[in-house]
């Protein structure tokens, strides 16, 4: 009569034939009265005992059956569909393989523990490798004089670069105989101050800037030092650039004053590169200053209330001068010009223009040029006469009346008449006297007879009425 051998759930896995055996399992399986059977029994039970150790896994296993792989190091369970290990660490120096979801692996050739995801082995720790030393961050315990404060650790290749902190401390003397570089502790981030560590990169933000030192470590790394300060009198070498590219900005620097914040002085290169200095206060002036052998002057100044400029010492300008107002001086100094000539009234319309000259007259005295009569013309208080010029004058008085007259070309004067003042004194025997005799002279000339005046008649002079060389002309009836 044959066996029926059923599994744990009760299905038939063989039936066995008397006297025979059945290899469908990793196990042997007898028939009644096989011959030998206890041999084929006791390998049967050692297989149970050591789980079926070897480097092959079992060629009929059953669903649920344990296998120790010995390439692995490991038990495996048969699933229905392979070995699989069952869970648990495993320790080798390669990856290990066929591992499930959780599975633990240490790393004998680094000492560090893995996690099997499913997918890959991820690192569980330590983050850095026997070989590697410690590196990475630590929890460590500072102790100061009050207690102690938990803090975190960054290490690389042995050595605490930073500490990480919430706490702002100074550690005690015996924590610091073990631990060099952190003589104080603050909150966030401390770096050890014996490995001239700092951050280097790109930082969105900074609380603070340290200003001790000016020594720039490259060309784009400059010390704190080396920046102008908002909060105090600082000086800055070189010179400042403000730019701006968007051209509907204006690019300006805005200075105020010591005490306060308003702007009181701007720089300002509007969107037409224009430069602009403004005093934006309202009605308060603008000035320059220098420093003239230790006197403080002021070659310009700018009245806010009336717009006035008021210009102090010598002023040399090379080009064109353009007044569109009037012009004033209090000064009586002398005006010289290098110019030949000094023109009036550019770009106005035609209209007299001249020289005035202030009189206590209501309307000073004038020299002008007349649009008028084409002539220049001088005079005081609207009474003007024409300025003659030879082209004016004529040498011939007696056709063109009314005119200035001059000589002609053989140095005579022709007028019609000629009216001249009282006759002046002519003395007899005075050969120098120039003036001109007027008709009543020449009448007069031969009544001078001895000194005294005679008048030329019919009737002989009288003893001693004349002197030697005298003439006498007797007129007859």
């Amino acid at each position: 009569m044959p066996y029926y051998i059923n599994n744990t759930k009760g299905d038939q896995i063989a039936t066995i034939t008397d006297g025979t055996i059945d290899n469908t399992t990793s196990l042997i399986l007898f028939g009644k009265s096989y011959s030998g059977f206890g041999e084929a029994l006791n390998e049967d039970l050692v297989r149970l005992l050591e789980n079926s150790a070897s480097a092959s896994a079992p060629v009929a296993p059953v669903k649920g059956e344990l296998w120790y792989d010995e390439s692995a190091g490991s038990i495996k369970v048969y699933n229905g569909t392979a070995f699989v290990p069952t869970g648990g660490a495993r320790a080798s120096a390669t990856e290990p393989t066929s591992s499930a979801t959780g599975d633990l692996w240490l790393d004998t050739d680094d000492n560090q523990v893995y996690a099997y995801t499913g997918a890959s082995w991820k690192l569980v720790g330590p983050v850095w490798a026997d070989g590697q030393t410690q590196s990475g961050w630590k929890i460590d315990t500072v102790t100061y004089n009050g207690g102690t404060h938990v803090v975190s650790s960054m290490y690389a290749a042995n050595t605490r670069v930073a500490i990480l902190s919430k706490n702002e401390f100074t550690p005690d003397a015996t924590w610091l105989a073990a631990n060099t570089g952190f003589p104080k502790i603050f909150p966030g981030i401390t770096l050890n101050n014996l490995l001239g560590a700092s951050f280097k990169g790109s930082s969105a933000q900074a609380a603070a800037l340290e200003v001790s030192s000016t020594t720039n470590t490259s060309a784009t790394v400059i010390a704190g030092g080396n920046f102008v300060r908002a909060d105090t009198s600082d000086a800055m070498a070189g010179s400042l650039t403000i730019q701006n590219d968007v051209a509907s900005l204006s690019n300006q620097l805005s200075i105020g004053r010591t005490t306060g914040s308003t702007s009181d002085f701007e720089i300002e290169v509007d969107s037409n590169n224009h430069v602009i200095l403004r005093n934006p206060s309202q009605d308060k002036n603008l000035s320059v200053t220098i420093n003239d052998g230790g006197v403080t002057k002021t070659p310009i100044a700018i009245t806010g209330t009336t717009g006035n400029i008021a210009l102090t010492g010598d002023v040399t300008i090379t080009g064109n001068l353009t007044v569109s107002g009037e012009h004033d001086t209090a000064s009586s100094n002398v005006s010289t010009y290098d110019d030949a000539f000094i023109k009036v009234n550019t770009g106005n319309a035609e209209a007299d223009a001249g020289l005035i000259a202030e009189t206590s007259d209501t309307d000073d005295a004038r020299l002008f040029y007349q649009v008028s009569t084409n002539n220049w013309v001088a005079g005081e208080n609207q009474a003007y006469s024409q300025v003659i010029t030879l082209a004016d004058a004529t040498v011939d008085g007696h056709t063109n009346k009314e005119k200035v007259l001059k000589t002609n070309a053989s140095g005579n004067v022709k007028v019609t008449t000629a009216t001249l003042g009282a006759v002046g004194a002519i003395a007899e025997g005075d050969t120098s006297n120039l003036n001109v005799p007027t008709t009543g002279a020449v009448v007069t000339f031969g009544n001078l007879w001895g000194g005294s005046a005679k008048f030329v008649n019919t009737t002989l002079p009288t003893s001693g009425d004349g002197n030697d060389g005298d003439f006498w002309f007797v007129r007859e009836v």
